[in-house]
């Protein structure tokens, strides 16, 4: 097993994909954050709490939520792109349990997903600090505060990194994957919260499990607002956490359980 997981740590090594996604998280985490407290929420359209209130402080680091597609999409390349590329059967041959190879991708990339969320977490830290002493704001929450968030959303980053291990052990076709993944993360929750009736399962869904994590109700706020519709009142940070630690558990046990008896051709 422990061979199986230094040979996953020597495959992410040996390619640039995820030094790129590193540089990646690095932008985002450090331009986005950046660009977006130096202009201040206050100046948004339509505007929103300035940075010297919590609302707004928790709102300007929430968008970094919408960076999750990033780790879920590697998460998801990990296990197609050994189908696409039909390395899989050298995999198996190599290792016959393969529940063991799935394991060791959870591994290797669960803690990917833990370096992308650090790398994310720190220079949008940086970037938000720098940015509010150059403009001579007082923030609306304490530095711990603030730097507790961030962890937080790092952890969100690391459980949307397995669920997409999970999901491309299930649906193996790196295109249709990647659609799904990428497609749910941007599209399907935002619209299975317009569905009266439906829209009250959010909190419940992965993206409102994060959510609840990371305090971040902007968009749910913004959207109950053009329905004319009371906000979906979301779970507790605790409650959050646990239900997508149940949702990382469900797509661990996916990705485990289901190349058992599947055809790999």
């Amino acid at each position: 097993m422990n061979g199986l997981i230094k040979a996953e740590f020597r495959r992410l090594l040996a390619t640039r994909m995820w030094w790129g996604v590193l540089l990646v998280g690095g932008f985002l985490g450090g331009g986005l954050i950046g660009m977006l407290t130096l202009v201040g929420p206050e100046n948004f359209d339509p505007p929103m709490p300035g940075l010297q209130t919590e609302e707004g402080v928790r709102t300007i680091l929430g968008f970094l939520g919408y960076t999750a597609f990033l780790p879920a999409a590697i998460g998801t390349l990990a296990v197609t792109s050994e189908y696409r590329h039909r390395t899989i059967s050298f995999t198996f041959l190599f290792a016959p349990r393969r529940w063991q190879v799935l394991a060791a991708k959870l591994v290797a990339h669960g803690v990917s997903g833990a370096l992308y969320g650090l790398v994310l977490s720190t220079t949008a830290a940086v970037a938000f600090f720098g940015a509010a002493a150059a403009r001579g704001v007082t923030l609306g929450m304490p530095a711990a505060s603030i730097i507790e968030l961030l962890a937080r959303i790092g952890v969100a980053m690391v459980a949307y990194t397995v669920l997409g291990i999970g999901m491309g052990a299930l649906i193996r076709n790196q295109v249709a994957a990647l659609a799904v993944v990428v497609g749910y993360l941007y599209a399907g929750e935002v619209l299975l919260m317009m569905v009266p009736g439906v829209r009250h399962l959010y909190p419940w869904l992965p993206g409102g499990a994060a959510a609840a994590l990371t305090d971040f109700t902007a968009v749910g706020d913004a959207l109950s607002q053009q329905l004319s519709a009371d906000p979906i009142p979301l779970l507790s940070p605790l409650a959050g956490l646990l239900v997508l630690l149940a949702y990382t558990a469900l797509a661990s046990a996916a990705a485990l359980l289901s190349p058992l008896r599947r055809d790999i051709t």
